[in-house]
């Protein structure tokens, strides 16, 4: 009897350890919390053209949108998009104000020490954006010039990643979306912005011949979705979305729509 006493106070002593050390396993309930309450909460620049942005009455449309809207139609829930200022999102997300992040999130290492991220679902880089009479053909002439970006955008992980060329430039002037730092251009304010292609492409289309953008580029950057490390079923959830929607090919319906071609990552 007294021995049966002694394991079962060893047990419930371990257990008790267990539980204070936090070595218990959390039971991840994300894809069932978003199912049950009906509705995915996506986090996102509303200006940031083709992605997400708002059109003249004021709804919010864009790629992201579309193919959000989508994964929310096949998962049975509603999707809702929060405007978030985007220095600030993976705080956001991380605090549950939203559930993901779908915005031309670009997967890096110093994000994912934050977050999770979805598959690769898109490809991009960035480009420097010139006015179309500008004498700057290539990098090297934006030496002492004066460059735009949006402020905590993978454009200004970029630059600084090229400490060459950030250390040459005259100023770096950071704005809270790429509209603005394009408004500058135009005024002749700035001689260039870094920009995502599919954006510059995207406003390229909207003014041809006010705007060119130069051969060279800071490199190949992969679009996630961002999501909380701990929502793993969520994540999986999306994942298993994502592949449907590439295969069936309605990814590539949504693409040519913004794009004008087929630019998913398969």
């Amino acid at each position: 009897m007294k021995n049966k006493f002694k394991l079962l106070m060893i047990t419930a002593l371990s257990i008790a350890l267990l539980t204070a050390c936090g070595s218990t396993p959390s039971i991840d309930n994300s894809l069932k919390g978003v199912k049950e309450k009906k509705e995915l909460i996506v986090g996102l620049d509303d200006n940031f053209p083709p992605m997400g942005f708002r059109d003249n009455s004021g709804e919010i449309i864009g790629f992201d949108i579309d193919m959000a809207k989508e994964l929310g139609t096949r998962m049975g829930v509603k999707v809702t998009f929060k405007p978030v200022e985007w220095d600030g999102i993976i705080l956001s997300l991380n605090n549950k104000d939203i559930d993901a992040i779908w915005n031309g999130l670009t997967i890096t290492d110093k994000r994912k020490e934050q977050i999770a991220f979805s598959k690769v679902y898109l490809q991009n880089k960035q480009v420097f954006i010139v006015s179309s009479q500008s004498s700057i053909s290539k990098k090297s002439d934006l030496k002492d010039k004066i460059v735009g970006l949006q402020m905590g955008s993978s454009s200004e992980t970029a630059l600084t990643s090229d400490s060459h060329l950030s250390s040459s430039l005259k100023e770096v002037k950071k704005y809270s979306n790429n509209t603005e730092a394009l408004l500058d251009l135009n005024a002749e304010r700035i001689h260039a912005v870094i920009v995502d292609e599919v954006v510059g492409r995207y406003y390229l289309s909207k003014k041809p011949g006010d705007y060119k953008v130069l051969d060279e580029n800071l490199g190949l950057e992969d679009y996630g979705i961002g999501i909380r490390k701990a929502d793993a079923s969520l994540t999986e959830e999306i994942d298993r979305i994502l592949e449907e929607m590439k295969s069936d090919g309605t990814a590539n319906t949504i693409s040519t729509k913004w794009f004008g071609k087929d630019i998913i990552y398969k």
